[in-house]
């Protein structure tokens, strides 16, 4: 018996030695400052990836974040340095996966804040520092980038001093791409970053911080272990679903899964389980094992807030024979991303489809590009909206996600739309025509300051008005350099109407918006003018209208069609003809049938080609 307690206590002591011996850190930086290469870079010198076997962006394994140059979905990834076990998340850098940077943030004890020596800060770097200092991580200042010829050190090591209160020797001067300096980062991590604390004695506490649904394997969790381990078989219990399973492999990702005997505390690792839904754990939950402890008192982590996407669109299938199609595809992205919420949405023009929930316009366009290219789905999305809460003349509070979900007037009290509060930083000649574009889109300006020759400008606007083209055309007015970033501040009752617009004569409920009234009337005209552009000619004519209510705003007319496609071929060319009535017909695919008239599916996300 004494020797069983001895074996114990010996395996203690070598787990927390362990334990002083795992790091584990993040890398956070603005969109394109060069996270993912430092992550190959490390990778490469700790020889985790053999060099046969390494590639640009390695840990994006998702064909978009190739193409498009960005990291979507964080990626954990085990590497060994003298000695010391290192855990690397890396994460994104878009305002709209923020949600994922602050749910690496929680299981980590460092970040490794990476700031391009050309750029110098930007506004999502601010508010990724932000999200560290809250999460009480140490820091480390990295300086990338330095061997470009734009590069003015000097400068972004001071914003980086003014905004860290850090020295100068604590700045790292690398560059990933070629890996100058990127030892030194490493070294950086084992000596400042420090160990996890856990108990390795006491009942198991595993954070999960991310997880997705394998056809093959099942639900698979990112898990850091908190206190105690997870081993082999070990049955598991999710403390805030109560949902319980089985851990039928348990390892490390090196990038790639390596199955081990168990995660022990302070670890980051994998937790491959039975589970058949990720609803069952998720992210956030706390994993307890069934032990000899009674896990009925173990007190469950913090865990996160809940995403609430504020971004909805309606996605409907061209073909109504494939909505099955579309909510199977749907229901299995949202078993890898907790941000996405949907629900069925059934509109008289469109048929059957499904009301989509995101975090901002790139989080919706990465689930549609999914859909049709990993489901072959042909899709009509439309115009993206914001949620409205509804107060009727009954006292009752309602959240609408389309304006085609209004109530009628006559019982609604109060309207109520989203607003944000953004910060923008931006070169300072570029500051007047910021601060315009700010007021153009209903926004209140609440403070200027300057970070040495840019100019950080803090406001307040409506959701709404930020949608659509705010982000093109901040970067237009500033030639590219402005940076922005923005956080959901709260509710607030506004002057608010639904603008309907009608093809010959008939609304279409999938067109219908809701706009500040003294918005309403310049919106309905543009919209009208933009459909006129899009909705093909008829062989009769065509009113295209909007309208506030029973008063019509905006009118436009499509003359009648009168050409017939087979003019001018000669009369015995059957061939000929059917080659040009088929284009014809290749041309209507992806037109909806509505009364009398072929509606494309450009004319439902007309409000995005805004002048």
């Amino acid at each position: 018996m004494v020797n069983l307690v001895c074996l114990e206590k010996a395996r203690d002591r070598s787990s927390r030695m362990n334990q002083d011996k795992i790091r584990n850190f993040c890398i956070i930086a603005h969109i394109d400052h060069g996270k993912s290469t430092l992550a190959d870079r490390m990778m490469e010198l700790t020889s985790t990836v053999e060099k046969r076997d390494m590639k640009s962006q390695l840990l994006d394994s998702m064909d978009l974040e190739r193409e498009k140059g960005i990291t979507i979905k964080l990626t954990p990834v085990h590497m060994k340095y003298n000695g010391y076990e290192l855990n690397l998340i890396d994460t994104p850098g878009h305002v709209d996966f923020s949600y994922e940077v602050s749910r690496s943030l929680a299981a980590c004890e460092g970040a490794i804040l990476v700031v391009d020596a050309s750029q110098g800060i930007q506004a999502q770097t601010l508010a990724n520092v932000y999200l560290a200092i809250a999460a009480d991580l140490t820091i480390i200042p990295v300086l990338n980038k330095i061997d470009l010829p734009a590069a003015d050190v000097p400068r972004v090591s001071a914003e980086i001093i003014n905004l860290l209160g850090c020295d100068e020797s604590d700045i790292l001067k690398i560059s990933a791409k070629t890996g100058e300096g990127v030892e030194e980062v490493l070294g950086a991590v084992v000596e400042r970053v420090p160990a996890p604390s856990g108990d390795n004695t006491a009942p198991t506490r595993a954070l999960i911080f991310d997880s997705y649904y394998d056809d093959y394997r099942g639900v698979v969790l990112y898990v850091r272990a908190v206190d105690g381990r997870i081993a082999k078989n070990d049955t598991i219990r999710m403390m805030a679903t109560g949902a319980g399973g089985i851990a039928l492999e348990v390892g490390k990702l090196s990038p790639g899964m390596s199955p081990q005997d168990f995660i022990d505390t302070g670890e980051i690792g994998y937790i491959v389980t039975n589970l058949k839904t990720t609803r069952d754990a998720r992210v956030g939950d706390t994993v307890s094992t069934k032990s000899a402890h009674d896990t009925s008192t173990v007190e469950p982590l913090p865990g996160y807030k809940d995403v609430q996407p504020f971004v909805y669109a309606g996605f409907f299938p061209v073909s109504n024979e494939d909505y099955q199609n579309l909510k199977d595809a749907v229901e299995k992205l949202s078993l890898s991303d907790s941000a996405l919420q949907f629900e069925p949405e059934n509109s008289p023009v469109l048929g059957f489809g499904v009301r989509i929930g995101f975090l901002g316009l790139l989080h919706m366009d990465i689930v549609r590009e999914r859909l049709e290219r990993e489901y072959s789905l042909d899709l009509v999305v439309t115009n993206p909206t914001t949620d409205y809460v509804v107060k009727t003349t009954t006292h009752e509070a309602i959240d609408i996600k389309s304006a085609a979900d209004l109530p009628d007037m006559s019982k609604v009290e109060t309207i109520a739309e989203p607003w944000v509060n953004g910060e923008i930083i931006v070169p300072k000649p570029y500051l007047g025509g910021v601060i315009q574009l700010i007021v153009g889109k209903r926004g209140r300006q609440k403070n200027l300051s300057y970070i040495d020759e840019r100019a950080l400008v803090s406001f307040e606007a409506p959701l709404a008005n930020l949608l659509t083209d705010f982000y093109d055309q901040l970067k237009s007015v500033t030639s590219g350099y402005g940076s922005f970033n923005y956080e959901l501040a709260g509710y607030r009752e506004e002057d608010l109407v639904r603008v309907d617009f009608y093809v010959a004569g008939e609304i279409v409920d999938a067109l219908s918006v809701m706009a500040h009234r003294s918005e309403a009337e310049p919106l309905g005209r543009e919209v009208v003018r933009k459909l006129k552009d899009v909705i093909p000619r008829q062989n009769f004519q065509v009113s295209l209208q909007a309208a506030i209510g029973a008063r019509f705003i905006a009118r436009e007319d499509l003359s009648a069609f009168r050409k017939d496609v087979t003019t001018g071929l000669y009369g015995g060319d059957v061939s000929r003809k059917k080659k040009v009535l088929a284009k014809q017909a290749k041309g209507k695919k992806r037109m909806k049938r509505f009364g009398k008239v072929d509606i494309p599916s450009d004319a439902f996300t007309v409000m995005l080609r805004r002048d």
